[in-house]
């Protein structure tokens, strides 16, 4: 035999006494064997977490039990191994969870959790996976309400560099505690790892459904941008009556037309022109009010100067814009950005911070 790892015998004496259809002499489970051991030794990346503890427990045995295959028995096994996959047309999951996980974003959130609660499924997965992907605002949280000793098993698990982001916003004295608590975990078991990653994806599966993913000031923000400028104002000045904080919030989710200046990167202005057009820039530069002469300096001094003088022409025969006309022009400018921030050609800057 030359090859250079020895696969496995099926029965510790009879291996090379097998008929001349060797195959036809294996269980399932020796066959499933040979399938894993090749795989390993051809240097393959094979993962069996997805098998139940009994199916792994079986496949280890088994491994343990088996000694030599001759190359004749490997070819038959591999050749009906390929054989069943090719006749496979079409497989489903083999569970609810699988199902759930197959379908998820595309049944409601609602019939999700419900379907999750009768069956008795949590959405878990593999928990680490799923901390690890989360924003680090919503791992913060995680940190802040789980004691130092959790915290500091979730940051050993992070990534390198979303651990240091995640310690810079931290309170200095709990970044203290959680980083020493680290030096800690030298005798912890995989086990109580696996525990700890189940018990946090477990609490954010218990968190309800949101009937929607936006931030409320945000999705008011949304609405205020394209709302009169009088209806804006009055909503704002309720608000700060109301909730500061809140109004605060929606302030800086607001994008209107004299923000272009200070969030709109100059080499996206052509973006823009080509975006909104150029008759609905002229409407909209039409007001001759202080408030929006900014932004019409600024848009017309980062395009090309024949094109900025083709403008200024147009304002000029334009005539007289009404009002109405004209801050529906100014709403279709924003709105434009907003479709190309949304198609990803332009990255607005952030707002600043007036604090």
């Amino acid at each position: 035999m030359t090859s250079s790892t020895p696969l496995a015998q099926i029965a510790p004496v009879s291996a090379i006494e097998l008929s001349p259809s060797k195959s036809k002499s294996l269980s399932r489970r020796q066959k499933a064997a040979i399938i894993v051991r090749f795989l390993l030794n051809e240097g393959a990346e094979v993962s069996l977490t997805g098998l139940s503890d009994e199916m792994q427990a079986d496949l280890t045995q088994m491994l343990a039990q088996m000694r030599y295959v001759d190359r004749d028995t490997l070819a038959e096994v591999l050749m009906e191994f390929a054989s069943e996959l090719e006749s496979v047309g079409l497989s489903f999951p083999r569970d609810i969870a699988d199902a759930l996980s197959a379908l998820e974003g595309r049944i409601s959130p609602m019939t999700a959790t419900r379907l999750r609660k009768e069956a008795g499924v949590r959405q878990i997965g593999d928990p680490w996976g799923r901390i690890r992907a989360l924003p680090v605002l919503s791992l913060v949280e995680i940190v802040m309400r789980e004691s130092t000793e959790v915290a500091a098993v979730m940051l050993a698990k992070l990534d390198v560099p979303k651990a240091a982001e995640l310690l810079g916003q931290l309170p200095g004295d709990k970044a203290r505690r959680i980083t020493y608590a680290i030096s800690m975990t030298g005798g912890i078991t995989p086990d109580t790892v696996d525990r700890i990653g189940l018990s946090l994806a477990t609490a954010l599966d218990d968190k309800p459904p949101k009937a929607f993913d936006d931030d409320p000031s945000k999705r008011i923000g949304d609405i205020l941008n394209v709302s009169a400028a009088a209806t804006r104002d009055d909503v704002l000045v309720g608000l700060e009556e109301t909730d500061a904080g809140f109004a605060d919030q929606v302030r800086k989710a607001i994008f209107t037309f004299a923000d272009i200046p200070a969030r709109l990167p100059p080499l996206s202005v052509p973006a823009l022109l080509r975006e909104a057009g150029q008759d609905t820039l002229v409407k909209a530069f039409a007001s001759g009010e202080p408030d929006n002469s900014e932004t019409v300096e600024f848009l017309l001094g980062n395009i090309s100067a024949r094109m900025a003088d083709q403008i200024r022409e147009d304002i000029q025969d334009q005539g007289k814009v009404t009002a109405k006309d004209r801050e529906a022009a100014m709403t279709s400018v924003v709105l434009a950005i907003r479709q190309l921030q949304d198609r990803g050609e332009v990255q607005l800057l952030l707002p600043e911070d007036d604090s």
